[in-house]
């Protein structure tokens, strides 16, 4: 089993071998085909979230290591324990990784990504940077049809991140308008599937004018800078005093801010990016322009099978993939924390 993990926070992935993994009960051995990587994955890897005013979220203290990053999943099922149902060996299957104790109220409820146990893999628990996974449970393996394991695997976070907060602001947008803010890969995932989720006027802003014209070509009648003040109040004008609802896919102060100064009364905010940093706004400005800023985290196991059965059924657009092989984990890394990618890359075994 070959993996490429970081030895110490911070520091280059080098590749480690180790016997596979055997399984037992309700667990599933995949061979994993191929991985997305995430930006959320770089947090992990740096050991720590920015919250602004040199204040930092530590996470190193939650996982052994070396450890393996990873949890955009997709593989063959090659071994499953005695007790599994409803999976078979060479059956090819993308991975829900927002696994929780299941073993909580929350858990019970359908939501275990937002369990206080979290199990993820490639966030808690070894992921996807590998050859081997071992799956606790088969119900968290989908079925992923006639679409490219390349595609496929990318659901299972920028799609499912994307496909949640879409969902969260489809009343407000709906017969409305959009902005999404960042045109990032899991921005762009975004604009790929929300037509099929809300008939809104999109608009999309990036500092990045080679992203602006992604979220162009993506199907957005206009792109704005959002550091241009004449650009701002251009899309004030478009949209008649701002849009009914904001999309925040980077999660810093600077695009919190704009988001929330560009929705119109009775507007909603959701932030999905974990960019970083702190925000602040007027207490009396939330009731004045009835406004709601909503926070957003992956999504859950019910809203993962909706996702795919609207991608197998070809309702989302293409998505730019940059392919790269699986040796090729750090440079991914390092390239996606400079900025360097339009779209999403997937590492391929």
């Amino acid at each position: 089993m070959k993996s490429y993990q970081f030895e110490e926070y911070g520091e280059a992935l080098v590749e480690n071998e180790k016997e596979a993994p055997s399984v037992s009960g309700d667990q599933v051995l995949m061979k994993i085909t191929a991985c997305g990587v995430c930006h959320s994955d770089i947090h992990i890897w740096e050991g720590y979230f920015d919250l602004g005013n040199d204040k930092k979220l530590d996470v190193r203290g939650k996982r052994p290591l070396p450890f393996t990053l990873g949890h955009e999943i997709v593989g063959e099922v090659i071994a499953v324990g005695e007790n599994v149902t409803g999976v078979e060996i060479g059956d090819q299957r993308v991975v829900y990784p927002w696994i929780g104790c299941d073993n909580c109220a929350i858990c019970a409820s359908g939501k275990g990504h937002l369990c206080n146990r979290p199990q993820a893999l490639g966030i808690d628990v070894d992921g996807g940077y590998s050859d081997h996974l071992v799956v606790p449970n088969a119900k968290y393996l989908l079925d992923y049809g006639n679409l490219s394991k390349e595609l496929a695997c990318t659901y299972t976070c920028s799609g499912l991140t994307a496909y949640s907060a879409l969902k969260k602001v489809k009343s407000r947008a709906d017969n409305g308008t959009l902005l999404v803010i960042g045109c990032g890969g899991v921005g762009l995932a975004g604009m790929a599937i929300a037509k099929s989720v809300t008939n809104a006027t999109i608009y999309v802003a990036d500092i990045d004018p080679e992203k602006r014209q992604a979220g162009i070509d993506a199907g957005a009648v206009a792109a704005f800078d959002p550091n241009d003040r004449e650009q701002f109040k251009e899309l004030m004008k478009l949209t008649g005093g701002g849009v009914n609802a904001a999309i925040d896919f980077v999660g810093a102060e600077s695009s919190a801010k704009f988001g929330t100064n560009a929705l119109a009364k009775g507007g909603k905010l959701v932030i999905v990016g974990l960019f970083g940093g702190e925000f602040s706004m007027p207490l009396p400005m939330f009731p004045i322009k009835a406004i709601a800023i909503e926070g957003t985290f992956v999504g859950s196991l019910e809203e993962m099978h909706d996702l795919m059965e609207l991608a197998k059924a070809g309702k989302f657009n293409e998505l730019n993939l940059d392919e790269r092989p699986m040796c090729e984990a750090h440079n991914a890394l390092t390239d996606l924390q400079s900025g360097n990618i339009v779209g999403r890359v997937v590492l391929k075994n």
